[in-house]
């Protein structure tokens, strides 16, 4: 039997759960209530994605390990798909503006295109536009 999820939550631990609100709401995601509170806000993506911001001391609780210093260290690289290279400069931009920091400058492979910012906790985000018709597809 193969192992087969339909549904993705990453958990992400931040200092300021108002202001990680407010910053991702600057991009246009939105939130569903139902499983946010003081702790935790759920961010949806998508209908199958869902990024659980959760505050640092909440976090800690479902883990026994240390929580990384992510302005020294990585701990997930969350890449995400894009409609077009315009939209990729767009959420980008926007996350900028927001109070998010860049990671490198934009790269164009022609066929994918993608671009990279850290959000108010430097956890590192890349949206990537990639044209379906010039990957093979077998």
């Amino acid at each position: 039997m193969k192992t087969k999820a339909d549904k993705i939550f990453v958990n992400l631990p931040v200092k300021d759960l108002k202001k990680s609100l407010a910053f991702f709401a600057e991009l246009g995601f939105d939130f569903n209530a139902q499983f946010s509170d003081d702790n935790a806000a759920c961010m949806v993506v998508s209908e199958k994605i869902y990024v659980m911001l959760l505050v640092e001391e909440y976090f800690q609780s479902f883990t026994k390990k240390e929580i990384p210093d992510t302005t020294k260290s990585s701990e997930v690289l969350i890449a995400l798909s894009a409609d077009s290279k315009e939209q990729v400069d767009e959420i980008v931009n926007k996350a900028l503006t927001a109070g998010g920091k860049a990671l490198n400058d934009p790269t164009d492979h022609s066929f994918m295109y993608l671009w990279s910012f850290q959000d108010l906790d430097h956890h590192i985000w890349e949206f990537i536009y990639m044209d379906e018709s010039a990957v093979n597809q077998e």
